[in-house]
Parts: structure tokens; sequence; C-alpha cells
């Protein structure tokens, strides 16, 4: 089994910064992309930023240029940097693998229980 568990949360004032961490456990041997995702009550979820393999990167338009993504694929991790936050950026975070190899099959997607990010103005 596949666990996504992610950490950095919390409150910051708006202007500051958060990392988010995101690390994979299981008998994985690889995986193919990773990324976050953000949710508002009472709203979709949205992409904010996903890797694909070790350089491939997108991110939503609200983000760019504040946000980075990075992966650790040694460790099975992702990270997001998050500066210049903004109240707008209130949500919880998802952490998100595609196609997961294990041992033993392939996992299309997994999700994160998510960590809660407040930006106070």
């Amino acid at each position: 089994q596949v666990q996504l568990v992610e950490s950095g949360g919390g409150l910051v004032q708006a202007g500051g910064s958060l990392r988010l961490s995101c690390a994979a456990s299981g008998s994985i041997f690889s995986i193919n992309a990773m990324g976050w995702y953000r949710q508002v009550p009472g709203k979709q979820r949205e992409l904010v930023a996903a890797m694909t393999g070790v350089s491939s990167t997108n991110y939503a338009d609200s983000v760019k240029g504040r946000f980075t993504i990075s992966r650790d694929n040694a460790k099975n991790t992702v990270y997001l940097q998050m500066n210049s936050l903004k109240p707008e950026d209130t949500a919880t975070y998802y952490c998100y693998a595609s196609r997961v190899r294990t041992t033993s099959r392939v996992y299309l997607g997994v999700w994160g229980q998510g960590t809660l990010v407040t930006v106070s103005s």
C-alpha cells in the first residue's frame, strides 16, 4: 500500500513563506508525477503545481513566480516552496502522486490527507 504524508502547513502572515513536504511510502519502484492541489470549502480542488519526471513542471497562473515545486526522487518526496503568500492562498493543500509503480501493482493516483495553510492579512 502506498501512502502520502504531507507536512509543513500552518499559519503565516501575508508576504511570508512556507515550505510543504510530501513523502510517499511503500514498496515504491517509481512515481511518474507528483504535485500539489488545494481546496477551499465550497470550491473545487485545483491544481497548484505538478512535476513530471525530473524537470517538467506545471503551475497555476495564480502562483507562478511565487511558488516552486521540486522533487527528490531518491526519497520519493515532493516539496512546494511558497513565497510572497497572499490571503487568497489560504486552503487545504493536498499532495498527489500519479502512476505509482510498486513491487506488486501500479496505483494510478494516490492522495495525501491534506495540510492546512492559512495566510492572515
